[in-house]
């Protein structure tokens, strides 16, 4: 089974095998970077939070669990579908395309986990920056959690088997006319699948030229989930907030 779909995360999102080839993902490390980041932010308790590509909610949850009225949207159905087994009336899920305003404000719009620059025309995520200014109240803040492209590139493991719940996924990396380029290959259930992942390998100075032109305004840069400061070279994380 192919599947190279110009939007390739419509499809590789919503099947179970994205979910559990990441399903190692670090839960203590994310609580205690939402942590961090609402009281950096001095986010109001009961503030209104937008999780933008929330997937299926991890940090939607904990983020309503300390306190805060939070609404996580993704394009992915099943995500969603999933997510909506947790809400509560401080908690929502909803199916959205974060190229598009969502119809209400916040205190803040976090993207997170790097869930920007999958689009192959720059205007859409030029888009995505200005929506995001359009669902901030006038004391919000935007908050995007981007790898850094440049340490990434600099430290790229080319080839590597990651075995995960019995399913052998055989990755490749490499970088193509501006993007990080992720191959998935792996047999299950007698199936063959191929999916791949590629990301916008955007740097500082290409976010700081799309939010100038979205006319928001950088405020802080860090490099890392404890707001370290951002080194181009050896940070692992771009970390840019803004409103």
């Amino acid at each position: 089974m192919t599947n190279n779909s110009t939007k390739w995360f419509t499809s590789w999102f919503d099947t179970p095998y994205y979910h559990i080839l990441y399903k190692d993902r670090d839960d203590t490390e994310a609580r205690a970077f939402m942590d961090t980041l609402t009281e950096y932010l001095n986010i109001p308790q009961g503030g209104k939070i937008l999780d933008l590509a929330c997937g299926k909610g991890r940090h939607s949850l904990y983020l309503n669990k300390i306190g805060y009225d939070v609404t996580g949207v993704d394009l992915s159905e099943n995500s969603i579908e999933y997510a909506k087994q947790f809400e509560n009336h401080r908690l929502h899920f909803d199916v959205h395309n974060m190229c598009q305003p969502y119809p209400k404000q916040f205190d803040a719009v976090f993207n997170l986990f790097t869930s920007f620059g999958y689009f192959d025309n720059d205007d859409d995520h030029l888009k995505t920056i200005k929506a995001i200014k359009a669902e901030l109240n006038t004391f919000g803040f935007g908050v995007i959690d981007f790898l850094n492209s440049e340490f990434v590139i600099d430290t790229l493991v080319p080839e590597e088997i990651k075995t995960v719940d019995g399913i052998d996924f055989h990755l490749k990396r490499y970088v193509e006319n501006g993007y990080i380029i992720k191959d998935i290959r792996f047999s299950t259930d007698g199936r063959d699948f191929n999916y791949t992942e590629h990301v916008r390998g955007f740097t500082l100075s290409d976010f700081e030229a799309l939010f100038e032109q979205a006319g928001v305004y950088l405020l802080d840069v860090f490099g890392d989930y404890k707001l370290q400061k951002f080194k181009a070279k050896t940070s692992e994380r771009l970390i840019m907030i803004f409103k």
